[in-house]
């Protein structure tokens, strides 16, 4: 869905004062130097490598300043990438003080092999500090086929068991929480469960900002925000309500257009169904942009063809004149027809987006 012009780069106006977009998430991603931290931040923010807005990857620590890295739809969810604990600039000692940690909201620790003592200091100072963090077993893809390369009988589940179990042997921490991801195939191994986790343990005025700064990896989160969505719907259609009792001819059509296309916006942009979102999914999953856009239709060609939302606003702004009851059941229709247009665009949005994830990861070559 192509949002091109001057606001592109802006949600619309549209939000509630008690919606994410407001709520602020600092999210920090850090560990040792060379442990794919910073492909690991790009992945969550749905961006490639090759991006102009992505945080530097390479083969030495390319860190080396506390670097935020905003989502590029919902700058309210900022990714911290911290540099690598116990470099020569940033040692263990004076790491702490150095980048802040009192600010941040939760914190994933990242390893590429056994986690350190380095990052079990890094964790039980965040644990004294009374605040979350999780351990991250980066490039995992990798080491799946170095198994399968060396192991006469490779069983994945059973070698799965035991990289995780490797991770945190004998450093002292009590039954911590380890996940195991490929940066570049996020749909595999465990950063559902990470996703999940940290969904579940956020604070709930958190909960839908973290969602909507996720990338569709499962269908799953492509439900949750639709349902998250679907809870604001009686907001905007309230709102529509409330205008179509002014008696201004052709003020509540005019609000009401204005609204739907607010409101169908955000549903893009959240949805992760812009251009540039698109490009970046194609860009990641190595898929012709085109076949991405083939597989979305636009809502507002429906909607503007659409008989049943024409005929009720016609209604509506015919009704609101009738002595006694024109304002009430103007006011009414408008409500229903808001609360059904939004509705539909809503299903719309979300099967387009189901669609460009089966296509994404249709693809997709297996791992």
């Amino acid at each position: 869905v192509d949002l091109s012009g001057p606001e592109k780069n802006r949600l619309p106006e549209t939000e509630t004062r008690d919606q994410p977009k407001n709520v602020p998430l600092n999210i920090v991603i850090t560990g040792e130097s060379c442990s794919g931290k910073s492909t690991f931040v790009n992945a969550f923010r749905g961006i490639d490598n090759r991006d102009e807005k992505a945080a530097p990857t390479g083969t030495t620590e390319t860190t080396m300043e506390v670097n935020p890295y905003p989502h590029p739809n919902h700058p309210n969810v900022t990714f911290w990438d911290l540099p690598g604990i116990g470099t020569t600039k940033f040692p263990a000692d004076k790491y702490m003080k150095h980048v802040g940690f009192e600010k941040f909201d939760f914190f994933i620790i990242v390893s590429s092999d056994r986690f350190k003592e380095n990052d079990v200091r890094l964790a039980k100072e965040i644990q004294r500090m009374e605040k979350k963090f999780y351990f991250v077993r980066s490039k995992i893809d990798n080491s799946m086929r170095d198994e399968e390369r060396t192991q006469r009988d490779f069983n994945k589940e059973r070698s799965l068991k035991k990289i995780k179990d490797n991770c945190l042997q004998e450093q002292g921490l009590k039954s911590p929480q380890v996940f195991l991801v490929s940066s570049f195939d996020l749909q595999l191994y465990d950063f559902h469960l990470l996703e999940e986790t940290l969904e579940r343990e956020l604070p709930e005025h958190k909960r839908d900002a973290f969602l909507f700064a996720m990338p569709n990896i499962s269908r799953e989160i492509i439900n949750k925000k639709k349902k998250a969505l679907h809870s604001k719907i009686k907001y905007f259609a309230t709102l529509s309500s409330a205008v179509a009792g002014v008696l201004i001819p052709g003020l509540s059509i005019a609000v009401d257009i204005g609204l739907l296309v607010g409101v169908v916006k955000q549903y893009v942009y959240k949805f992760g169904l812009d251009i540039k979102s698109l490009q970046s999914l194609a860009n990641r999953a190595g898929v012709p942009l085109k076949e991405l856009k083939e597989a979305t239709i636009s809502p507002l060609t429906v909607f503007a063809q659409s008989p049943n939302q024409i005929t009720l606003k016609a209604v509506e702004e015919g009704t609101r004149f009738i002595p006694i009851f024109g304002i009430p059941t103007a006011m009414a229709l408008s409500y229903i027809t808001t609360y059904r247009g939004l509705n539909t665009f809503l299903d719309m949005l979300a099967e387009d987006a189901h669609r460009v994830f089966k296509k994404a990861m249709g693809l997709k070559p297996p791992m």
